[in-house]
């Protein structure tokens, strides 16, 4: 029944955000009655809580996907931001996650969710990259948080109709550029 409740509601909050989806609308898409709604989730906000969880899951699982052992740290960034771009080209994902997410639970509370997922992967592959030497060792939250910005607009942008191709060659140059800056780095070098 939980499924059920989610499966309803995440098409009713796309189409109509989260202030224009009524919990009775949620449970006649759901065919389950309003008790059946509040024994699975506190208020609307929990179940809106609920959806990004699943929504910041598969995004990590995309990514997860495209990871194989023999890639270099670069390779795995550059893997790895292709995966969040496209899987955040998901029809409602980016506005659910950017927008209504932030506007309904707060940022923080978006952040505690995507800290769980897909940020832990980025987290991870910048890690391995200082440790490989290909990154300079900047503060790694920091570095995080700065390049999750620039993915999170490039998936608003994706979003709102700006093409993809575009985005992810901006995106690669900005990364394959941060690698090449580093003295330690593979300056010179091809990054395929």
């Amino acid at each position: 029944m939980r499924d059920r409740l989610l499966a309803a509601a995440r098409p009713l909050f796309v189409a109509h955000g989260f202030a224009g989806t009524s919990t009775p609308a949620i449970v006649a898409a759901a065919g389950v009655t309003r008790g059946a709604l509040y024994h699975h989730f506190e208020d609307k906000a929990a179940l809106l809580r609920a959806i990004l969880e699943r929504e910041a899951q598969a995004i990590a699982v995309a990514i997860e996907e495209v990871d194989q052992p023999e890639m270099t740290p670069v390779q795995r960034l550059l893997a790895g931001a292709e995966a969040y771009l496209a899987a955040m080209s998901v029809e409602g994902r980016a506005d659910l996650l950017l927008v209504q997410g932030p506007a309904v639970l707060g940022s923080e509370e978006v952040r505690r969710i995507e800290a769980g997922h897909g940020e832990a992967s980025l987290r991870a592959g910048l890690e391995e990259a200082v440790a490989a030497g290909a990154l300079p060792d900047l503060p790694i939250e920091a570095l995080a948080s700065i390049l999750s910005a620039m993915f999170e607009r490039a998936a608003l942008d994706v979003e709102a109709g700006a093409k993809a191709v575009d985005l992810l060659a901006t995106l690669r140059a900005v990364l394959v550029g941060l690698f090449h800056s580093h003295p330690r780095g593979q300056v010179g070098r091809r990054i395929p």
